[in-house]
């Protein structure tokens, strides 16, 4: 009988746990209305780094640092990725950025499910929308965005790691204007 005790106390203990880390991954995102980082990205074994601004709902910029003077931008319902040489635009809708981007969808969906993996740095959930599977990473210790899995348009896994996260900072919108394509 006190191992039944005992089990059904752990079982309850270990529930309450992630129910808190989740409480507290929630109370973060809400209290964001935008967040500056560094990123590294890990495309098909490329590597690639820069910064990026977001502003809730849906709005990025990302210049990466490259000699091709590559940047990312959305405004909320288009992606373009720009550099010297190429343009290419994009609904955000058939993106996974269009996850990533969404606060309100985060919270909804990490309040209904269980996480994909915990360990002592970090945890993850899983999140399928439409054709996109997104995993997302959060700190364990201060519940931020450590970064993101994904698939992207043409099937390539895409890891992005994030660090020197600063949140709510004065930012200039104009930053999401879509740039002109190259002529």
């Amino acid at each position: 009988m006190k191992k039944i005790i005992l089990l059904i106390s752990i079982y309850f203990f270990i529930n309450e746990v992630q129910a808190s880390t989740k409480s507290n991954i929630i109370n973060n995102l809400k209290n964001i209305d935008n967040l500056s980082f560094n990123f590294e990205q890990n495309i098909n074994d490329k590597l690639e780094n820069g910064n990026c601004i977001v502003n809730y709902p849906k709005k990025i910029f990302c210049k990466y640092n490259s000699s091709n003077q590559k940047i990312l931008v959305s405004n909320g319902q288009s992606l373009v990725v720009k550099t010297t040489s190429s343009y290419y635009s994009y609904p955000l809708d058939k993106t996974p950025l269009n996850l990533i981007l969404d606060k309100k969808f985060l919270i909804n969906n990490i309040s209904k499910m269980r996480k994909k993996h915990e360990d002592s740095k970090f945890i993850s959930f899983e999140f399928k929308h439409d054709e996109n599977k997104v995993n997302i990473f959060f700190n364990k210790k201060n519940y931020n965005f450590m970064g993101w899995q994904t698939v992207d348009i043409y099937q390539n896994l895409s890891i992005t790691y994030l660090t020197s996260m600063r949140t709510n900072l004065k930012i200039d919108n104009d930053i999401f204007n879509l740039p002109k394509q190259n002529n």
